[in-house]
């Protein structure tokens, strides 16, 4: 099933998903150190599962997929409602619902594999954020309450983070329209270095300061909440990451470049950074191998004081040894059997598994989309069998569509003639009824997802520790909307002062204390 990456040892693994049976014995020479541990843990797991893993639910009907789980799991899976695969997600049970131990297994052992994501809140369906009042009017102006509740929260930890290192100066890398790096510099004080790719959003990003500068001039003595702003813009250069390159080049032109001089690298040469001094690196949502990039370079350059990164599409990760590194980062990782992950793995890791549970205990229309799509890749397959995996979009409300004017779109996009295929056939009718089992089958794919990325952190964070960091996983952000929400924090001292309580920062439902994931002997001081 899927496209297993060669090299994956076949150990336990059969055509079916195992049903409860034991782990796999754990490589020899067990790993000592607890991340180290948890890590080859998950790759049991994962080893154990990878049929499932691997799996794409569009395949439901066309690879018989659910004939591949378990059958002692199959009769509880087809009869459980919403809410109850809902509770199996967030172990919190189901009314009426009785699983088969092994199921029940194997999902406790998903969920006390994954990293805690630190959601303070009881189990309800996804509210969408509110306007943020804890960031000034201005600094909310082009910004989605997502947006706002993520730099609002990342800014105050680099703010502890440059109290606790002594650093001034901020480089913002992919910094998009700069929302993070106007927020940093104009509400926090910080001297930032805005770096972005697209010439296109560099611009956009100075005209919003130019606007807030605007603004602010107009009523100097606008205040929020007692915290006036800064009359301090970021500086925005637009340029490009190279991995490979050594830390005292740090940037490439633009792509395309783009006019005027070449922009200066912000780390500078071997005296520091371009004003002489250390710098912090951060990168909210720092797409596949820029976040391990960004970790490379922190670890060569000792003008970077400290990091603190939020990675997102690790389905982007570069797996190849001959390319520069994205996954595994860590000796410790690559060490161990089993550890590649395929890209449908990689792209599970990407689910934002609380969002899922809250549509799975609201009965969302939602849903129906997976059997669509399962239906339409049938239907293609039977058209055209050299069509597969198409990567077709038919739209966002596709969900809200009869499955007719759905196939209709799809068949079209696929480049084939609607009026050719059977849409009201007793074989797609029978298909459609199927709706609750594919829905259930994208639950245990859920449960997995949070391993996943937690084995990709993990690997990031044991690349730090090899090189002798202080370093640290924090669940940041409020995952029912923020579902990447853990950020890798590293630094040349200690952190324990930046990741403190904060009196300062105040406490409130938004913008909780930060707080340690796990033990600080565990996840924070390098042995």
């Amino acid at each position: 099933m899927g496209d297993d990456m060669p090299g994956v040892p076949a150990g336990p693994v059969t055509s079916r998903v195992p049903g409860g049976a034991a782990m796999a014995a754990a490589p020899q020479g067990r790993p000592q150190r607890p991340e180290q541990r948890r890590a080859a843990d998950i790759i049991r797991l994962l080893t154990l599962y990878r049929p499932l893993l691997d799996a794409f639910v569009i395949d439901f009907f066309t690879e018989d997929l659910w004939a591949q789980l378990p059958a002692a799991w199959q009769p509880a899976l087809a009869s459980a409602t919403p809410v109850q695969l809902a509770g199996l997600l967030g172990g919190r049970g189901g009314p009426g619902a009785a699983w088969p131990l092994s199921l029940l297994a194997f999902a406790a052992a998903a969920r006390a594999l994954g990293f805690p994501r630190g959601c303070p809140c009881p189990p309800c369906p996804p509210c969408p954020p509110c306007q943020s009042s804890r960031l000034h009017p201005l600094l909310r102006r082009h910004v989605k309450p997502k947006k706002q509740h993520e730099i609002q929260r990342l800014g105050k930890l680099l703010r502890r983070l440059s109290r606790a290192t002594g650093c001034q100066r901020v480089v913002d890398v992919g910094a998009g329209q700069g929302h993070l790096s106007r927020f940093l510099a104009f509400g926090l004080g910080l001297g930032v270095t805005a770096v972005e790719s697209d010439g296109r959003l560099v611009g956009l990003a100075e005209r919003f300061d130019r606007e807030l500068l605007r603004e602010l001039g107009k009523s100097r003595a606008l205040a929020h909440r007692g915290h006036p702003l800064t009359p301090r813009a970021p500086q925005h250069i637009a340029g490009r990451l190279d991995p490979a390159a050594p830390w005292g080049e740090f940037l490439l032109p633009p792509d395309p470049p783009g006019p005027g001089p070449a922009a200066r690298n912000p780390l500078g040469g071997p005296g520091g950074s371009e004003d002489g001094g250390r710098v912090l690196v951060t990168a909210l949502h720092a797409c596949g191998d820029l976040s391990p990039a960004l970790l490379c370079h922190f670890a060569r350059s000792p003008a970077v004081a400290a990091v603190a990164l939020v990675g997102c599409c690790y389905m982007k990760l570069s797996t190849a040894p001959q390319q520069p590194p994205g996954y595994p980062l860590s000796a410790s990782v690559a060490a161990l059997p089993g550890h590649q992950l395929s890209y449908r793995a990689r792209e599970a890791a990407c689910h934002a598994l609380e969002e899922y549970q809250g549509r799975l205990r609201g009965g969302s229309a939602h849903l129906r989309a997976h059997c669509y799509r399962a239906v339409l890749e049938s239907l293609i397959r039977a058209a055209d069998p050299g069509k597969r995996h198409l990567g077709l979009q038919p739209g966002r409300k596709a969900h809200t569509l009869s499955f007719p004017q759905y196939a209709q779109l799809g068949l079209s996009l696929a480049g084939l003639d609607p009026a050719g295929v059977p849409l009201d056939s007793g074989a797609v009718g029978a298909m459609l009824e199927q709706q609750h089992k594919v829905v259930a089958f994208c639950t245990l794919g859920q449960l997995l997802a949070p391993a996943v990325e937690t084995l990709i952190l993990l690997d990031r964070l044991l690349y730090l520790r090899e090189q002798g960091f202080h370093c640290a996983l924090v669940p940041l952000f409020n995952p029912r909307f923020s579902p990447r929400n853990l950020v890798l924090v590293a630094a040349r001292t200690p952190l324990a002062t930046a990741l403190a309580k904060d009196a300062e920062d105040g406490h409130s439902s938004e913008d909780e204390d930060l707080e340690e994931a796990e033990s600080p002997r565990e996840w924070q001081n390098p042995q």
